[in-house]
């Protein structure tokens, strides 16, 4: 494993963030006894890899349901990590949402959705290869954010949603410090704020047209928020001073744990916490979240590039591992700046064991952003593995008072 040097996160609020981190004695523990030179030598540097770890205990009752206890290691919402791609979990739960109140218009998730350009920078889509029928809708975003974190996918479910209520809708259920500020293509504050004209159709006939959007919704931008030493700026210009991520997307992990249970538990968060979802809206996203690459027509993935473990980090990611037939892992993924992040619920039928695991790893020995020169391979990848797989052996041995029925996640890939 390469030394991490040279690695400064600069945070205004650095030592107030410190006091501010949450550690379950218990849980540290267990996982130093466990860990391997490779784990140490990572979990003795928290000021160079700013890891961040929950795991969720599941205990099911007499009657199968739930309960969820966090135990956590190094928790810290003020400490910043870039959510990179996590921000399209809510982003796509929050798209079903959405197109569920166009339902008396013959709208569905399923609609051909056309989006058009009215404002600088923004594209228009007519078409997806990728599609059975060759045409975009929801569904097919949501199913493409999930098999392997499509950025494109994402970008137009955030123009459906628009700026406003993904923040506003986000607020109103609690998650006060995460923001989605901007698309994953390159355009400033204003062009983000600006969303596309959107048509519903069916064959030729127009079902619904939402117009262009713009977000006046206010940010918090007090907290300057600075990693590492250098970074090459959009014109590949080296800059000799941090990267500034003040007005980036923001998405704290206990927040990432908590929307992941209300999509896969709903009944087990507070109600006002619960996204505005049909029975077949959790039904789809389950069996979305758990697809491999694999087992996908359409789209069709290459295997040799979305493997199964392409977006599976805890347990499986590293070395390409095979994930066995009885294992389902229903998690969303991101990583990008040298942060990688996975917040999973991993479920084994054979042994009847199901539990959550969420973590976030920062790696860049050289403390250049945007250089892509991080160590994922070396560092992040292997790190997941470990960390899910300690957790996956302590779930083997532990007792429970209820075995689980799990069936309610087992579902047919095969269409």
């Amino acid at each position: 494993m390469k030394q991490s040097v040279l690695i400064t996160v600069l945070l205004a609020t650095a030592c107030v963030a410190l006091a501010q981190s949450k550690t379950d004695t218990w849980l540290e523990k267990m996982i130093r006894q466990q860990a391997s030179p490779f784990l140490k030598e990572i979990l003795n540097q928290p000021d160079t890899f700013h890891y961040q770890f929950i795991y969720t205990r599941i205990d099911r009752d007499r009657n199968n349901q739930p309960h969820f206890t966090n135990y956590y290691f190094r928790l810290n919402r003020n400490e910043y990590f870039n959510p990179a791609s996590m921000v399209k979990l809510p982003t796509a739960v929050l798209a079903l949402e959405k197109i569920n109140t166009l339902s008396k218009y013959g709208v569905d998730k399923y609609t051909t959705m056309f989006t058009d350009s009215a404002y600088s920078r923004q594209t228009k889509v007519r078409y997806d290869s990728s599609a059975a029928n060759y045409l975009p809708s929801v569904a097919h975003y949501v199913k493409k954010i999930f098999l392997v974190s499509d950025n494109d996918a994402y970008n137009r479910l955030y123009e459906f949603v628009g700026q406003q209520r993904l923040n506003e809708r986000l607020w109103q259920m609690g998650y006060n410090d995460t923001r989605i500020t901007r698309r994953f293509v390159t355009m400033n504050e204003d062009e983000n704020r600006h969303t596309n004209p959107i048509r519903f159709m069916q064959g030729d006939s127009l079902l619904y047209a939402q117009l262009a959007g713009f977000s006046p919704v206010p940010f918090n931008f007090k907290k300057k928020l600075q990693v590492g030493r250098a970074h090459y700026n959009r014109h590949d210009s080296l800059i000799r001073s941090p990267m500034d991520f003040t007005t980036h997307n923001n998405f704290p992990l206990e927040d990432m744990q908590q929307v992941l249970q209300s999509v896969l538990f709903p009944n087990s968060i507070p109600a006002e916490k619960r996204f505005r979802l049909q029975a077949d809206d959790y039904t789809f996203l389950h069996k979305c979240m758990s697809r491999l690459p694999s087992e996908s027509d359409h789209p069709h993935y290459d295997t040799t590039e979305f493997f199964d473990s392409y977006t599976k980090f805890f347990m499986f990611k590293a070395w390409r591992s095979k994930i066995p037939s009885y294992i389902r892992v229903f998690n969303k993924t991101g990583w990008s700046y040298g942060f990688l992040t996975d917040v999973a619920y991993i479920v084994d039928f054979k042994n009847r064991i199901e539990f959550m695991v969420s973590g976030t790893i920062y790696v860049n020995s050289d403390g250049v952003l945007n250089d892509d020169k991080y160590e994922y391979v070396e560092t992040g990848y292997p790190f997941f593995k470990e960390m899910g797989n300690i957790i996956y052996q302590y779930e083997l041995k532990r007792k429970r008072k209820h075995m689980p029925d799990l069936s309610a996640f087992q579902f047919d890939y095969n269409n």
